[in-house]
């Protein structure tokens, strides 16, 4: 199976080690877009009645699937010698190929 990406977004890595999170999304969803993602999450804010709410939604939150981030998106850790090999840029179109390891006998 063969699919194209757009790459919408390239982060360092939360932890400091030295890999990237390439986020992709796909032509279709990209297109459908009418504004740029906002480098932190959305330009709307979620309301909570009380403090249970919020602990309750917080991890969808983080996560982007209530600050208007597509839930299509798919995100990729590459590290750093297959960043700069890849010479990847927001913007770029890819592909992605996934095929199923052939297993023959036990």
């Amino acid at each position: 199976m063969k699919k194209e990406y757009i790459i919408v977004r390239i982060d360092a890595s939360p932890d400091g080690s030295p890999y990237v999170i390439v986020s992709l999304s796909t032509s279709k969803d990209f297109r459908e877009q009418s504004t740029p993602p906002s480098p932190f999450g959305a330009g709307g804010v979620m309301g909570f009645t009380n403090m249970d709410d919020m602990v309750k939604n917080l991890n969808k939150m983080l996560s982007g699937g209530g600050m208007g981030q597509s839930s299509s998106t798919t995100s990729i850790k590459l590290d750093m010698h297959e960043y700069k090999e890849l010479n990847l840029a927001v913007g770029d179109k890819v592909y992605l190929e996934m095929t199923r390891a052939e297993t023959t006998g036990i």
